[in-house]
């Protein structure tokens, strides 16, 4: 007899090369896939039911040892389980008072995720203060680095007026157009937009109509949909929409961030902001945590860590850490030097649940992801 530990991840395949029966893959699967999810100020009766519920099961809940006794009236609690027992606690608490309900209604959200294939969102800068001064470009030589991305293998290019690096200044919509109309026009005309999807980084309504007139088909907005114009514009339009999280504005969110808790204020903040796209009839939606955007180097790697907890809204995740100076804060190092602390959190967030991935460095990022991608698919023999 011969042994050996195989990937989680993959172990559905492993249950088809063996000759399972069909309905028994899907049971199977069910069992190998165990989850923790950490629950934040939970009634000490919730706790208590549900850890008796869970151990019916053959799951558990880990909690505070006076919860038996409740010495504490609300409690953080950690319930750990498969899918399959996640599937029977999300019917079973439904009937439970003290919260449980609540819990039952949002506990398949954080089994039942769509997978997404990666995509690779390429930066283009027509702007002279953007960070990466090699990401700068003006008018027909945008267009021929364009053209070079998704040669490389760029699925998005998206475009920029405005630097939005910590302590940049805003400038007008007038400015900001005046800056990308040439590089539009050239866009619309040559039809580019066949060849790539199109993303305008903006949150000013005149320019994004300019952009998504000139075939743009995402508009990648830093602020979150702040503004209800840009929510009635890209419902308009039916463009997809990237909702970002940022702590205050370019100009000081980095000037000593601070949150009680960095996931929960961050879920918080895109729960409200998808409420409201619905609400103006946006249904095409990718979150972004917004890394870099109003955090420490703590908050970042909190959030690159548990990437994974935003999968449940259903959405795509984007990531853009690229170049960025929490590498810096980590390794010692300039701009230029930092394509490879890029790809190590690019490639550890797609293992986190990430599938777009916002970079500088289209074909290092593509070679990467093309070899990741080979050795998840790769099969037992």
């Amino acid at each position: 007899m011969k042994l050996y530990k195989v990937s989680t991840t993959e172990i559905k395949k492993l249950f088809n090369k063996l000759g399972c029966d069909k309905s028994g893959v899907s049971i199977l699967d069910k069992k190998s896939k165990l989850h923790a999810l950490y629950i934040k100020e939970l009634h000490v009766g919730a706790a208590n039911i549900l850890k008796q519920d869970a151990l019916s099961i053959g799951a558990d809940l880990a909690v505070p040892s006076g919860v038996i006794i409740a010495s504490e009236k609300i409690v953080d609690a950690v319930l750990i389980g498969t899918t399959k027992h996640f599937e029977i606690l999300s019917k079973k608490e439904l009937s439970q008072p003290f919260g449980l309900k609540d819990l039952a209604l949002k506990l398949k959200s954080f089994i039942n995720q769509k997978e997404y294939k990666n995509k690779i969102m390429g930066v283009v800068n027509a702007n002279d203060d953007s960070f990466f001064y090699k990401s700068r470009f003006k008018g027909e030589d945008a267009v021929a680095h364009i053209e070079k991305l998704i040669n490389e293998g760029a699925d998005i290019i998206d475009l920029g007026g405005v630097s939005s690096r910590p302590g940049s200044q805003a400038v007008s919509p007038k400015e900001e157009l005046s800056r990308l109309k040439p590089i539009l026009d050239l866009i619309g005309k040559q039809k580019l937009y066949e060849k790539a999807e199109f993303s305008l980084d903006s949150y000013e309504p005149e320019v994004l109509k300019y952009a998504l007139d000139c075939g743009f088909k995402i508009v990648n907005d830093i602020t979150g949909l702040q503004n209800d114009e840009v929510c009635k514009l890209s419902a308009q339009y039916n463009a997809q929409v990237v909702i970002m999280h940022m702590q205050s504005d370019p100009k000081n969110m980095q000037k000593n961030p601070q949150y009680e808790d960095v996931i929960v204020e961050v879920n918080d903040f895109l729960e409200q902001r998808v409420e409201k796209a619905k609400s103006f009839g946006i249904e095409d939606i990718i979150l972004d945590v917004g890394i870099g955007f109003g955090k420490s180097l703590e908050h970042n790697l909190l959030l690159l860590k548990h990437l994974e907890h935003f999968k449940h809204f259903g959405y795509e995740l984007l990531i853009g850490a690229s170049r960025k100076s929490l590498i810096d804060m980590i390794v010692p190092s300039k701009i230029e030097e930092r394509l490879p602390g890029t790809l190590a959190i690019h490639l550890e967030s797609i293992n986190n649940g990430a599938s777009i991935i916002r970079c500088h460095d289209v074909k290092e990022h593509y070679q990467a992801i093309k070899l990741q991608e080979a050795i998840k698919s790769v099969e037992i023999l």
